[in-house]
């Protein structure tokens, strides 16, 4: 079942848990976290980076997310991550995705408010949720990002110009960052709580790999209701790729069916257990319902 992306993450703020949003990067990857959602009874967002929309098209991930949802149970939504150019961000509205995260943090805020406010009327138009982004998260993942902390805002700041926009979902520095950890972060749970009193948006945690459950405990207590996870995925997927020709070499048997399988189980079991962290095993179901173009 696909939903809108806001409608999942109040139900998940309101009921004190965290719904996963996977990057996936292909059609075994995107198969694979469908299937631990629909295992997990969870709801699931599963995303997708600017550079997969480049690499693989609009056109065929969209089919290929209609395909693998088709017979799915859980409430799942669909994603543009991380996307600071607007001619994809019009690829994807046209395409029906639920949501799209328009990144302005490398723009001035004046800059970023306007450009916002503009994404918002569009995909809002045609039934598409926005996370939006205006102060950078740190580190560089899939070519975009920095990891200069460039533009930084307080949450009065934050919370006026989302509702000034309309984003129905904020991204806020929260002291984590893109990519895996080179020092242990200083979590800031305490300044989601601070904005979650100012506004009644959705409140999104970027770089979760490497955070303990715990961690993630922290920020869900606090009112954040989507938790992104990208690294966790990526290693998942490619060591198990790597063990798995290891053994093909060792054996000389090429299969490659076999590494698909091999890929997909190490990324369902990353998930699933980030699903068990987040609270969201058994949530499907509990009140989300509404298509994604039903606003």
């Amino acid at each position: 079942m696909v939903v809108s992306t806001a409608k999942l993450t109040e139900k998940a703020r309101d009921d004190g848990y965290a719904v996963p949003a996977v990057n996936v990067f292909d059609e075994v990857s995107m198969r694979a976290v469908v299937d631990a959602a629909e295992d997990a009874r969870s709801p699931m967002i599963v995303q997708v980076s600017v550079k997969t929309v480049r690499t693989v098209g609009t056109a065929l991930l969209t089919a290929t997310f209609k395909a693998v949802t088709r017979d799915v149970k859980a409430p799942i939504a669909l994603h543009l991550d991380h996307c600071p150019d607007r001619s994809i961000i019009d690829e994807v509205v046209a395409a029906g995705w639920s949501s799209v995260l328009f990144d302005a943090s490398d723009r001035d805020l004046g800059e970023a408010e306007r450009e916002t406010a503009e994404v918002v009327a569009q995909a809002h138009a045609a039934g598409v949720d926005v996370e939006s982004e205006i102060e950078n998260i740190l580190g560089v993942e899939d070519g975009i990002g920095s990891d200069e902390a460039k533009h930084s805002y307080s949450i009065e700041q934050l919370a006026a110009v989302a509702r000034r926009t309309g984003a129905d979902l904020l991204a806020p520095q929260l002291g984590t960052s893109h990519g895996a950890f080179k020092t242990p972060p200083a979590l800031l749970p305490e300044r989601a709580l601070a904005l979650g009193k100012l506004t009644d948006r959705p409140i999104v945690l970027h770089g979760g790999t490497g955070l303990t459950a715990k961690d993630f405990r922290s920020f869900i207590d606090a009112g954040v209701s989507k938790i992104n996870i990208s690294t966790a995925v990526k290693h998942a997927y490619m060591k198990a790729a790597a063990e798995h020709l290891d053994e093909a070499r060792r054996l000389d048997k090429w299969d490659p069916p076999s590494l698909f399988k091999a890929a997909s189980s190490a990324i369902r079991e990353e998930i699933k257990e980030h699903i068990e962290w987040f609270g969201a095993a058994g949530q499907a179901g509990k009140g989300v319902g509404e298509k994604v173009n039903q606003r």
